[in-house]
């Protein structure tokens, strides 16, 4: 019989939360985040040193006889939050949890060390659109080379080491040096995507790949909702804390009735999103309904985070349209995971089997 799960921040939480936002008010301001996105370097490699190596949290995931800080996801999904409240650059959701969790499945100690003590970047090169169980495009595999392109890899560009399904079921590490990774255009600035071609580079086989990158794409799945979380408790704050300075006829705006109304009809829908979101972190910890818990998550965060970012952008007014407001990174991230491991209306799909709804 299972226990009703506390989806309450422990004390350690709220510790880790603290520190990690110090450390991006100090070195993840909006201007050079929006300055990044404008270079050929729109990843912050510095800030992710100091997260990964100083502060260790590349390896929260990862059990400490294996090297890493034996946490669990619920420390995860804080640390997912803080980074979606700063639309921080990072690799953090692609290395730390998406390639981590694939190289848990496979058990490749000397690769998951280096992944959770920072001193590696991985990512799986699958589509960033795929969501848990769907179709995972592969490389043909001969002699142990690899041949073949895969395109939407986020984070290609960061990564020291690439995860690469091939066709003969496995999953192979593939160095970043040895492969030809060229950019795409993306609609999120700060996760860029990349196409990977492979001609003839040498593969190492880790294990199965059906399973590894089942795991990795849920658990991936499960704590972007937490990122989109904390876009959307972003866009509420500013909003209203715009709303409180800004005034209009003499009067705060804030104070006109119908704005009241639609904040408060925003802040139910991101306070639904944090629980659902930190039911799918638990769940993702504990191993129970992990499925539904995921699918339940996104089927409602891509939703809110949406809808918080297009109303700060409206309710900013004249500012909001501006490059050097942030809300276009926050509005452009929220676009961006809307689609990433499986739209809403995949999860939505998937929910239905799971608790064997049929369609009308």
């Amino acid at each position: 019989m299972s226990t009703q799960p506390d989806l309450l921040y422990s004390e350690e939480e709220e510790a880790l939360r603290a520190a990690v936002r110090d450390l991006l008010t100090d070195h993840c301001d909006a201007a050079g985040v929006i300055a990044r996105t404008e270079s050929d370097a729109p990843q912050d490699l510095a800030l992710w040193k100091a997260l990964a190596d100083g502060m260790g949290l590349a390896g929260l995931l990862v059990p400490e006889e294996r090297g890493g800080q034996g946490a669990s996801h619920r420390e995860a999904a804080v640390v997912l939050e803080e980074l979606g409240r700063a639309v921080a650059p990072v690799p953090y959701l692609t290395s730390a949890v998406v390639a981590t969790e694939a190289l848990l499945t496979c058990g490749d100690e000397d690769l998951l060390g280096r992944l959770a003590a920072g001193r590696s970047i991985g990512a799986l090169a699958v589509a960033l659109h795929t969501a848990p169980g769907g179709a995972v495009r592969t490389v043909r595999v001969e002699d142990g080379r690899l041949h073949g392109e895969l395109t939407g890899i986020a984070d290609a560009a960061a990564a020291d080491v690439l995860l690469v399904p091939g066709a003969d079921g496995g999953l192979y590490a593939v160095g970043a040096d040895a492969v030809t990774i060229t950019p795409q255009t993306s609609l999120d600035l700060t996760r860029p995507v990349a196409t990977v071609t492979l001609d003839g580079a040498a593969g190492r086989r880790l294990g199965e790949a059906e399973p590894a990158v089942r795991r990795a794409l849920r658990a991936g799945a499960g704590l972007l909702a937490s990122e989109q979380l904390g876009v959307a408790e972003w866009a509420l704050t500013e909003t209203v804390r715009y709303l409180k300075e800004r005034k209009q006829f003499n009067r705060q705006v804030g104070g006109f009735q119908a704005l009241k109304h639609r904040l408060a009809q925003l802040w139910l829908e991101v306070v639904s999103l944090r629980a659902a979101a930190r039911n799918a972190a638990d769940a993702l910890s504990t191993g129970e309904d992990t499925d539904i818990a995921v699918a339940v998550a996104q089927a409602c965060a891509s939703g809110v985070a949406v809808h918080a970012a297009e109303e700060a952008l409206q309710l900013h007014a004249g500012i909001g349209m501006t490059w050097e407001h942030p809300i276009h990174l926050y509005l452009k991230r929220a676009k961006a995971d809307s689609i990433a491991y499986g739209t809403a209306g995949a999860h939505r799909e998937a929910l239905a089997g799971l608790v064997d709804l049929q369609a009308p």
